[in-house]
């Protein structure tokens, strides 16, 4: 018996809590309560969803199958599957419950961060304290460490892409463009965020992510990225040739290490160990921060779970729809024909199995 048919028997056969056996069943959209539209991406929307067996909050992310039209989009979809099985066990990693297809949409259950993106916190407050910045910045790198030790770029850092979750701390999303391997050619990525390297269509690999790790920490701290215009040949130009130039208030510390991070030579830009004893981090424990034992310098004062506070009411004021709550198309099982063939996953049984293999 091959090991993914072992896997299935045991699932059927699995003891419920209640100590009844029972079949097990494949999730669906029908297991959620669907609230609000909270964000939408490049393919689909994203909705905080409440778990009608637990009660719990998460943020589901459907994405109609018409809007992944070529294979690029398919391949994309499918590494994000991938790259959010390897992060399932990461705090500050977005974490997948399960993920599931009908014959009309894709649907992934992630964790819900109640703080919102960090744009949201950007654009209220313009930026942040040095303080606060350290900490993000320390959370964002301790998660790139993670997904760099796995052989992941992440190429796709930006406020946008960070969120902080109920106690404020940092949830890195979205893996739509990240790419498992340590060389990397394509031309993605958030133009203002974009490294010389990618505008130049050189191979690229892992320091991508500390480059922009610097366009982030600079945009917390200043305001804006390094070197934004509204125009963006004349922005790519500047990241290409204009000189690196900071505002009087900020630290000798923060200069130095964003002129490090923003080098535009990537084997001079530092490496994850000499990013963490830089003096911008000094003081910081490494392992307590990992721990989350750290107070995080910005709490959401949220008075009911669901507030929706921390989220642009743009999003918000939608209503979900129909095509979501009203979705009845077959749940895809055995079709290895389907381009999304191995796409689903249950982390809620004892083993990782994709019940449409």
């Amino acid at each position: 018996m091959s090991l993914i048919n072992q896997s299935l028997e045991t699932l059927k056969s699995n003891s419920q809590p209640d100590g009844k056996n029972r079949p097990w069943r494949k999730p669906s959209i029908d297991d959620y309560q669907l609230l609000k539209i909270i964000g939408k991406g490049n393919y689909g929307i994203v909705l905080l969803a409440r778990s009608k067996a637990t009660d719990e909050l998460f943020a589901i992310k459907a994405i109609p199958k018409t809007a992944l039209k070529s294979r690029s989009d398919q391949c994309h979809i499918m590494s994000e599957r991938n790259i959010l099985l390897k992060g399932i066990e990461h705090p500050f990693l977005v974490g997948l419950k399960c993920c599931f297809q009908t014959e009309k949409k894709l649907y992934f259950v992630l964790d819900y961060a109640a703080g919102g993106e960090l744009f949201f916190h950007l654009q209220k407050e313009y930026r942040f304290s040095e303080m606060r910045t350290r900490f993000y910045a320390a959370q964002v790198l301790l998660a790139l460490e993670y997904l760099h030790e796995r052989d992941i770029v992440y190429r796709d850092l930006k406020p946008e892409n960070v969120l902080l979750d109920k106690d404020g701390n940092v949830l890195l999303s979205d893996f739509g463009l990240s790419k498992e391997g340590c060389c990397c050619y394509s031309f993605c990525g958030t133009p203002e965020y974009l490294a010389p390297e990618v505008i130049q269509k050189i191979p690229y690999g892992k320091s991508v992510d500390f480059y922009c790790l610097g366009v982030l920490i600079y945009e917390m701290l200043v305001g804006l990225p390094p070197y934004y215009s509204t125009n963006q040949q004349e922005m790519y130009s500047k990241i290409l040739y204009d000189t690196l130039t900071f505002p009087l208030n900020l630290s000798n510390k923060a200069v130095d290490l964003l002129s490090r991070l923003l080098d535009r030579n990537p084997e001079a830009r530092p490496k994850v160990n000499e990013i963490k004893m830089h003096p911008f981090f000094e003081g910081l424990n490494w392992q307590k921060l990992l721990d989350k034992e750290y107070v995080p310098p910005f709490s959401p004062n949220l008075i009911a779970p669901t507030e929706l506070c921390y989220f642009d009411e743009s999003f918000v004021n939608l209503p979900v729809p129909e095509s979501v709550i009203y979705d009845r198309s077959r749940i895809l099982y055995m079709e290895e024909d389907c381009p999304f063939y191995g796409f689903s996953y249950d982390s809620t049984n004892d083993c990782i199995l994709s019940f449409d293999r």
